[in-house]
């Protein structure tokens, strides 16, 4: 009886800092881009860390060198190539007070990765859906759904 108690509390103490560690954004935490394996949810969980960061590089690592990110609601291209998304997350990361991205859920179905996402942007929390495709170990894709 007294094993399973301490089975239970200590199964509760972990669920709790898993809880704790999601809320504050750390569970997913990747020191560098050559920490990366081939599947494609670490991917994806780099380029949130590196986005909470504000680490361009890093953040850019993830991405295919002719990354598309599409308005999927119109299917509009709104840039393609790592240089065009340089430029506006680079604008992004500096000139935007308390900008954080909480991870709300994931799903993961082969090369595609769906992440409903909650992003403090300024003043604002924008909730979004961000549609990942991958290839060849890149994100390669972006659709975003708000």
């Amino acid at each position: 009886m007294k094993r399973l108690f301490l089975t239970l509390i200590l199964l509760i103490f972990y669920c709790a800092l898993s809880a704790q560690s999601n809320r504050n954004g750390t569970e997913n935490r990747l020191d560098a881009i050559h920490t990366l394996s081939n599947s494609p949810i670490d991917l994806v969980k780099h380029q949130l860390n590196a986005y909470n960061s504000r680490d361009i590089k890093a953040f850019l690592g993830a991405y295919d060198d002719d990354v598309e990110a599409y308005i999927h609601s119109t299917n509009k291209l709104a840039f393609k190539g790592k240089d065009a998304m340089r430029k506006i997350y680079s604008e992004i990361f500096e000139n935007t007070p308390n900008l954080h991205c909480e991870l709300i859920n994931r799903i993961v179905h082969g090369n595609t990765i769906i992440d409903k996402e909650r992003v403090l942007f300024g003043e604002k929390i924008i909730e979004a859906v961000a549609i990942y495709h991958i290839e060849n170990n890149k994100i390669k894709k972006i659709y975003f759904i708000n």
